[in-house]
């Protein structure tokens, strides 16, 4: 064994002299790791932003005055004012002691006179969510070092602890310099035990590592890298993820009845309520970027469990610039009863900022067993081990030491009667944040608002450069209030800027709830004017404590200061509910409203017709129609057109790229007219004259009551006019306005991953579905008659069955259903309780009809869902065979009766139903699946060979290969509007490598009227995606569908109809040969037959052949919908099938089959079973314009990843294209991926997460002949070549194939 380092007489005798103090000395020991930065950032973390570490004397900030020398941190790419820099100290503190904190702190950048830095504690709770401790702040100038000191104390002990360092505005870099926590009241003597069992735990490591019972590359024994790996002590250094967790003994544990090679103990995770609860290790300074990591523990499950269920081991890498990603590593099976054995391995490219590893996995109310956990490095370099082990040690006897001096103080607090902090500002904006804006103080007398009148003197806050209405002054309430309290709150408030006559402020509780989101209560308001300062009043009291409290001022528009003057909130009396409720219910809003004089109490001021007459009333139709609020109402009359309405202008009160949403009342009156459509438009004018119309709402309006219409808009450029108006029912009827709102939209509150407990995947929710028991559990609907007969297929439908797996045969019985007389007429079974909301459900039967049909007959699985028919699959069907009907549906709504019934062969023909399930998806399931034949049909075998190694080193290179960019098509549909706005076009360019344009390349939008060409739109949309190498797809040259056909080509006569197709040919292909890369010929048409009934079947053909002529270099599409989903008969893969190659047969060139992709919940099988059949063309198969529609953001995500991992894991599709991305700008609602101000949200977090998936990573060494092969995807590629003298670096590419490739790499 090698010596171990000595611990030398002059260490003790330093100690004796008291230069490392004792109890009687003056140092405390600082509990932080690499508190000044001498080893860089180790041991700390920049939160969602990006560190460095530099110099005093040669950094950025050395004319800053600093006594001593050494290095500092900057801390930069701030975004938001709460991002710093961080480390965990959750294992060096101790609930009842007190901990002194100091820290050297500066700021750099475009600063305010004075900013505000604070040193935070973050504190995790498993069971009740994370709050805030502020312990420490200072206001800093840029220039000079401030010293930030403060105090805390715990009296319970949070899960995790986390310190930070937080503050400036954001843009302005934090600097820090020397960073102490140091304990003043403890002593302890278990403190002294902990600390002598972690020296003793260390060196005994140690000393086990130098005599190779923990073995380096000639040992047998890899190092586990996770503390406490099989919970000897407890949950020490684990953390259960928003769930509970204890340990147990193998012997002793409710488990004991599972067989385990050996004794210990065994962790058992409980209380979960979602599948990714479970148990986590922070793992990130005990990994390295290059290793390869074994993974392997031993796992259990219990509870009401399936009979199998799923265990896994993730790693969750947290990036400060682009957010989190999760990498599986490992899974298994488990089933109840028995231990199995979960393995993987994993290695990183690159270094996230920080890692987690964590297992995860039953279903919600399964409890996770853990029993010893290991991960081992499989590449090691001992030496370097070996060198941290040896600072590991030091530092640790160094602590050890020194904590022996700490010095003890206690704390000490008062209590005010406002509870606010610096309440008037007298201490600058310490305690309080500008919420994304900028705030500065000032003295009231020297201020720029010192004409406003205000009785006191002292300061006052600014708030300005505030681009959203919530944007204002904040401070953290939470430990200063309690439930059942009432809260009055006042303050003095005022504004600055280009106001309105008058604007709103007011006050708001934000109110953080770790299981169910945020909420927020508005306490108090109050109409502001430039040059005064008004008292804004209020109070709240609280039922139930949140996690978090935040108390703001906000409100007025965007671009105006808010000032504020003394704020105060007092308790004042407990339970005082009815207070509240009144306050509460007086605040207005209106003052937000963009629109001037909305409900007409200045007459008609403001408001004017298009092109008809307006008129002011407070009463219609002999008193019968009066305003539904306030005194007055208007009416748009004498119109001639449709497009007659009242109007206002509202240019320069409404701000690019914010959503506003429209409130309008509205009825209608005369001309017989009782009901028609109302529409809220926009018309914007850009500055070169070009004239946009964007329709923001509509509703059915009657002539009996006034209905509210509602919508939302976003204006992505910087127009020179706006106008909105009402337009819409027929001439010569009036619109009647009663109030019309437009304030900027409240965001949508996140949705949170929908609570299914325990999923029945693959169960039949229909009763006696195999007919055992007669008809029971059925009814006919109507007066068709029910019957069990036999001689019914005994298999599972293929679609069902690939879905469902291994399964019994069903019974061969079946209904038949006679004495149809309507269509509707069939079986029928009530399920009302038996499904459960945002599941998504698949639909399976067999169905056959009797004789006496004349053509074919459409059978369809339907819903009633509270009188509302929701479409479960369809088949046609014009033999005597037993047919497969497939399909899916989701509820999302509670609903208070929901049947499933049969239906659809004429009346007098009869109906035969087998085996009909209606089962819940496991999609998960179907994924792990689906990435497995991604990977065998997406990647090749590729070397690498190198030339230029010297054959000698060979072994001794090191390659790190990463990809870069996946070339497989993924697009998205694009529209002229959308490349106005800057923050779309980021985020298009670097996500999507193909775009089709939604309206601007289709004939309506090019020619709206005869002659008169529109090609500037799309030729600037064909600029942006040329500069930023996006190929294109041109959507479409014809519409085959009579609604989509423009008027003038409607009134053309045969002859005058072909010379415009012809000319349309032309000009289109001639104009962008060899431009687009594929051409939507004539869309849709299996649903439309305009051009086939005006010049004959041939039409179609020529429309292929003269496309090819004009543009060989094209591929030519057909493109349609619902041909996936088995839900419309007239686009069965089946029908579009024939349809090519009918088109085939007529000579057309078709290159391509687009499949839209409006899908509602889908099912993997299902689409996969379409594309199997069209497979079977040959011809490369396309999504043209996929999108998925759900109100949760978590199932849209899951909607999207079925259908993007079928994708890819699908031979015969070439790629996909998005049928958008941006909020307001999709054809469906509830489809977008990104809101309408630019947030990422759920879906769209999915869809990055998937494409980074989609990335070929890997490392290793090269071998003798100087060659590196791994499996990858096609794209481009970096590769990093390492040897002993140099670094190397070359970028190659991957073509698509599916042979082995070698790749020549010259160093």
């Amino acid at each position: 064994m090698e010596n171990l380092p000595m611990i030398n007489e002059g260490n003790h005798s330093e100690k004796m002299e008291g230069n490392i103090s004792g109890p009687g000395g003056s140092h405390a020991t600082n509990i932080l790791l690499n508190h000044d930065f001498s080893d860089g950032l180790k041991d700390w973390h920049p939160n969602c932003c990006y560190g460095y570490v530099v110099s005093v004397e040669s950094g950025p900030q050395k004319e800053m005055t600093m006594e001593s020398d050494g290095n500092y941190a900057v801390i930069t790419e701030r975004k938001k004012c709460w991002q710093g820099l961080e480390q965990d100290i959750t294992d060096k503190i101790s609930v009842g002691s007190t901990y002194m904190v100091s820290a050297f702190v500066g700021v750099y950048g475009r600063t305010p006179k004075s900013t505000h830095v604070k040193a935070t504690l973050k504190l995790e709770h498993h069971d009740s969510g994370t709050s805030y401790l502020e312990i420490g702040g200072t206001s800093c100038v840029k220039g000079s070092w401030e010293k930030l000191e403060g105090s805390f104390s715990l009296s319970t002990m949070p899960d995790r602890v986390i310190f930070y360092l937080e503050g400036p505005s954001p843009g302005v870099d934090l600097l820090i310099k020397s960073v102490n926590i140091t304990c003043s009241s403890p002593n302890d003597y278990e403190h002294t035990v902990i600390m002598n069992l972690i020296l003793l735990d260390v060196c005994e490591f140690y000393i086990l590592k130098m005599e190779g019972n923990i073995s380096g590359p000639g040992g047998s024994h890899a190092t586990n890298i996770l503390l406490n790996h099989d919970f000897s002590d407890g949950l020490n250094d684990w953390h259960p993820n928003c769930c509970y967790g204890y340990v147990v003994s193998v012997e002793s544990g409710p488990q004991k009845e599972m067989t385990m090679e050996s004794d210990g103990n065994y962790a058992v995770i409980t209380e979960r309520k979602k599948c990714w609860q479970g148990l986590e290790q922070d793992i990130t300074d005990k990994i390295s970027v290059g290793s390869t990591y074994m993974v392997s523990a031993f796992v259990g499950v219990y509870g009401r469990t399936p009979k199998s269920t799923h265990v896994k081991a993730t790693l969750k890498l947290e990036h400060h610039d682009s957010g989190t990603s999760y990498l599986e590593i490992g899974g298994t099976s488990c089933v109840k009863g028995s231990w199995e054995k979960l393995e993987g391995s994993f290695s990183l490219s690159t270094m996230p900022d920080r890692v987690i590893f964590y297992l995860e996995g039953p279903s919600p109310g399964v409890d996770l067993l853990i029993k010893s956990v290991n991960i081992t490095c499989s590449s090691p370099n001992d030496y370097e081990h070996t060198v941290i082990m040896n600072l590991i040690l030091l530092d640790v006897c160094e602590f050890y030491i020194l904590k022996m001096e700490g010095n003890i103080s206690g704390p000490g607090g008062s209590h005010a009667t406002n509870i606010l902090l610096n309440h008037d500002f007298s201490d600058g904006l310490n305690d309080w944040h500008p919420n994304c804006c900028y705030g500065y103080v000032v003295s009231v007398e020297s201020g720029p608002q010192k004409e406003m009148t205000m009785e006191s003197d002292g300061n006052y806050a600014v708030i300005t450069e505030r681009k959203k209405c919530w944007q204002g002054l904040e401070q953290d309430i939470t430990d200063k209030i309690s439930v059942g309290s009432t809260y009055m709150v006042s303050a003095f408030v005022g504004v600055y800027g280009r106001t309105p006559k008058s604007t709103h402020v007011k006050a708001t509780l934000k109110l953080e709830h770790h299981d169910s989101g945020t909420s927020y209560l508005e306490i108090g308001g109050t109409s502001c004017v430039k040059g005064s300062w008004e008292k804004l009043e209020g109070s709240f009291s609280l039922s139930t404590m949140p996690d978090r409290v935040i108390f703001y001022l906000e409100g007025p528009s965007p671009g105006v200061d808010l000032l504020i003057k003394s704020v105060n909130i007092t308790c004042s009396s407990p339970n005082d509910y009815e207070h509240t409720i009144i306050n509460k219910g007086c605040v207005s809003t209106e003052d937000e409203n963009i629109i001037i004089n909305p409900q007409f109490d200045d007459g008609l001021n403001n408001w004017s017709g298009r092109g008809c007459k307006i008129a002011l009333h407070d009463s219609m139709g002999d008193g019968k129609i009066l305003p539904k609020s306030g005194k007055f109402f208007a009416s748009a009359t004498e119109r001639t057109q449709s497009w007659n309405g009242i109007q206002q202008d509202i240019t320069g009160r409404v701000q690019r790229k914010l959503a506003y949403e429209v409130t309008v009342l509205v009825r209608i009156f005369g001309n017989n007219v009782t009901t028609s459509d109302v529409r809220a438009t926009l018309w914007v004018q850009a500055p070169d004259l070009r004239e946009q119309y964007i329709g923001i709402a509509n509703v059915q309006a009657t002539d009996k009551d006034w209905v509210q219409m509602q919508g939302k808009f976003l204006l992505n450029g910087s127009p020179s006019k706006v106008v909105v108006y009402l337009e819409g029912p027929p001439p010569g009827t009036d619109i009647l306005v009663n109030t019309l709102v437009i304030k900027h939209a409240a965001k949508t509150p996140p949705s949170t991953p929908p609570d299914c407990e325990i999923a029945a995947f693959g169960v039949n929710i229909i009763e006696n579905s195999n007919l055992g028991n007669g008809t029971n559990g059925w009814f006919p609907l109507g007066s068709c008659t029910l019957s069990v007969q036999s001689g019914s297929p005994r298999i599972i439908p293929p679609m069902a069955r690939d879905s469902l797996g291994p399964h019994e045969s069903l019974s061969g019985r079946y209904l038949l259903v006679t004495n149809r007389t309507q269509t509707w007429m069939g079986p029928a079974q009530m399920i009302t309780d038996k499904f459960k909301l945002f599941l998504t459900y698949q639909v399976s039967a067999w169905v056959r009809i009797g004789s006496g049909s004349t053509g074919p007959q459409n059978v369809n699985v339907a819903l009633s869902v509270d009188n509302q028919w929701v479409n479960g699959g369809q088949v046609e069907i014009a033999d005597g065979r037993w047919h497969e009907i497939s399909g899916s549906f989701r509820i999302e709504k509670q609903a208070s009766k929901v049947m499933v019934y049969i239906q659809g062969p004429a009346s007098g023909v009869d109906l035969m139903i087998a085996g009909l399930q209606i089962f819940a998806v496991d999609r998960q399931a179907r994924f792990k699946y689906l990435r497995r034949q991604t990977d065998k049909i997406r990647k090749r075998d590729i070397t690498l060979k190198f030339s230029g190694l010297d054959s000698i080193g060979n072994l001794g290179t090191l390659v790190r290969v990463r990809q870069i960019q996946n070339d497989f098509p993924i697009g998205t549909c694009i529209s002229r509007t959308n490349i106005d706005n800057e923050d779309f076009v980021d985020f298009f360019v670097k996500h999507f490598n193909w775009a089709v344009f939604g309206n601007e390349l289709k004939w309506y939008w090019t020619e709206p009227q005869q002659g008169s060409l529109n090609y500037k739109d799309a030729d600037e949309m064909l600029d942006l995606c040329q500069k930023n190498k996006i190929d294109t797809r041109g959507h479409c040259i014809f519409w085959e569908v009579d609604g989509n056909v423009q008027q003038w080509i409607k009134s053309l006569n045969k002859t005058d109809l072909m010379k415009a197709v012809q000319n349309r040919l032309n000009d289109l292909l001639t104009r962008y040969k060899a431009k687009f890369r594929h051409y939507d010929v004539n869309n849709e048409m299996l649903h439309g037959s305009f051009y086939q009934d005006r010049l004959g079947k041939d039409i179609r053909a020529n429309m292929f052949k003269t496309a090819h002529q004009l543009d060989p270099s094209a591929t030519l599409f057909v493109n349609d919908y619902h041909v996936e989903d088995g839900c419309d008969t007239r686009s069965s893969p089946e029908k579009y099938i024939q349809h090519i190659l009918d088109l085939q047969q007529q000579g057309a060139p078709v290159g391509g089959i687009g499949i839209q992709g409006h899908i509602d919940s889908p099912v993997g099988p299902i689409v996969c079973s379409a594309l199997d059949k069209l497979g079977t063309l040959g011809i490369p198969i396309w999504f043209t314009e996929l999108d998925v529609s759900s109100s949760n953001e978590y199932v849209r995500a899951d909607d999207l990843e079925v259908m993007l991992r079928e994708t890819m894991a699908h031979p015969a599709i070439d790629g996909v294209m998005l049928w958008g991305f941006w909020e307001l700008f999709m054809s469906r609602e509830n489809s977008h991926l990104v809101d309408a101000e630019g947030e990422l949200n759920e879906a769209g977090k999915r869809f990055l997460a998937l494409k980074q998936e989609w990335l070929s990573h890997s490392h290793g060494y090269a071998d003798a002949q100087g060659q590196f092969s791994f499996r990858g995807f096609s794209g481009t590629y970096n590769v990093e070549v390492v040897t002993l003298a140099e670094k190397v670096s070359k970028t190659f590419a991957v073509d698509k194939g599916d042979s082995s490739l070698v790749v020549s790499i010259d160093l």
